[in-house]
This record gives C-alpha cells, structure tokens and sequence, in this order.
C-alpha cells in the first residue's frame, strides 16, 4: 500500500541540558532571572544529559536493525543535535543513513520573556503574565517571541515534508518538550483542551520517547497510531537517573 506516512515515527526529548540544570538553581535561590552566560542555541547536555542519550542510543541500537531509525531529523539547538549525534555515533542508526538538522524542530522562541523565571515574568513583565492568564499558552504570544499555535504552524510544515520525503521509511525526531507536544497535537488531530491536558499531567522526560507507528486501517489512507508516550524505559534500564525540567529559556513554556 503506498502512503505518506513513515511506517514508524519516534520523536524524543534531548537530554538534559545545563539549561535545565541552571533553570533549577535560579528557582531554589528565588532568583528572576536563569543564569546562562550564552544563546539558547549554543547551550549543550550536561554530564547527565550525555549519559541519557548514551543509554537511550544502546536501546536504539538494540533493535533489530531492520527496525532502526533510517532517518534522522534534529533541531539545530546544540543539545538536540548532541544528542542526535550520540544516538547516530553509538549504533543506534546506520552512519550512512541520513540525518538532517531542521530549523523548524528548533525550541520554542520566548521573546523578551527569555531566561526570566516564572518569578522574574510576574515582577518584570506583569502585563504578559495577564496577557497569558487570559489568553492561555496555547494563544499567547510573547513580544519577539512565539505562541504554542506558532510552533504549530511550522511543525505542519515539517510534517508535510517528512510526508514527501521520507514516507514508509522509519524516521526519528530529536527536539524539545514543546515539539513533543505540538506534533502530538498535530498527529493525532487533537483539540487545544486536548493536548493542554496532557501537558498538565506533567513535564516530557529529557530522552524520553514518543513513538508512532503506520495503521492501514486507520481512517481511509491510513495514519499514525500512538504506541507508546514519554517512554523512558532505557534510561531506567541502564541505571540512568530520569530527569523532567523544563528548559531555561523560561519556567513555564
């Protein structure tokens, strides 16, 4: 049957990234502001997150090979990539399969709520926290920054083109906590009720995955069914602590 789906889709959370673990200090000192000294960008795992995506790479490459990843796609952010790299390095996919950094799997941009604490937007920003509290995070778009409906919009883009360019091939997404959620939100043609929901019942675990797999039978051409969500099986297998934090670009995406 041709289709434009991948026959198996898993869309994991980098590792943890010294983001998270600074977002933590600043909330336990009370701080404003997340202190970070570069871009988001720029800022890579930490000695946790690299031992998460080694352990999550061996449960990759555990698999049957005819059951690997055949194509990877990560946002540019240092640590997905790091942790994308980690994954491809260490048999978790062949090293001539293709592997492309997307733009479009980047983090969520935060605009002038950037490194602020949930603390610092309430004492810094207090018209936006309003402006949130009325509008919702699915709607509220920071100033220079994007609303959850944003990331939507290019993560659509995306999608249609793993759909022209990599259908019935297996692909693995490496991203961020909020790209978990919207391609969710997107593949399972959820409501904004929906997926809020899901974001409340807690964080996406750092190396967790989120795996999709091709159903014929699922509506006329097809389509994607969920086969599992924030599995972290593999890290707990290896012995590896699971961690949760939000990134440090903001407290509360």
């Amino acid at each position: 049957m041709q289709h434009r789906w991948p026959e198996r889709l898993w869309i994991v959370r980098h590792g943890e990234s010294a983001g998270n673990v600074a977002r933590d200090a600043a909330h336990a000192a009370g701080l404003d502001m997340i202190e970070i000294d570069m871009r988001d960008v720029d800022v890579d795992l930490s000695p946790l997150g690299e031992r998460q995506s080694q352990a999550l790479a061996l449960w990759f490459a555990g698999l049957p090979e005819p059951e690997r990843p055949e194509v990877v796609l990560a946002s540019p952010y240092v640590r997905a990539r790091r942790t994308a790299e980690i994954i491809r390095a260490s048999g978790g996919c062949e090293p001539e399969h293709e592997f492309v950094i997307d733009e479009r799997l980047r983090e969520k941009e935060f605009g002038i709520l950037d490194r602020l604490t949930t603390k610092g937007i309430r004492e810094l920003h207090p018209e936006q926290a309003e402006f949130r509290r009325i509008l919702g995070k699915f709607y509220h778009r920071p100033p220079g920054g994007e609303s959850w409906c944003d990331m939507i919009l290019r993560l659509r883009s995306a999608l249609d083109t793993i759909g022209l360019r990599h259908a019935q091939r297996r692909v693995l997404i490496v991203g961020h906590q909020v790209v978990v959620l919207c391609l969710r939100y997107l593949i399972e043609n959820m409501t904004e009720d929906e997926i809020l929901a899901i974001d409340r019942e807690g964080d996406v675990a750092n190396c967790s995955v989120t795996e999709y797999r091709f159903d014929a039978g699922k509506g006329k051409d097809g389509g994607l069914a969920l086969a599992r969500y924030n599995f972290t099986v593999p890290l707990e297998e290896a012995g590896t602590p699971v961690t949760s934090e939000p990134d440090a670009k903001v407290a509360a995406s």
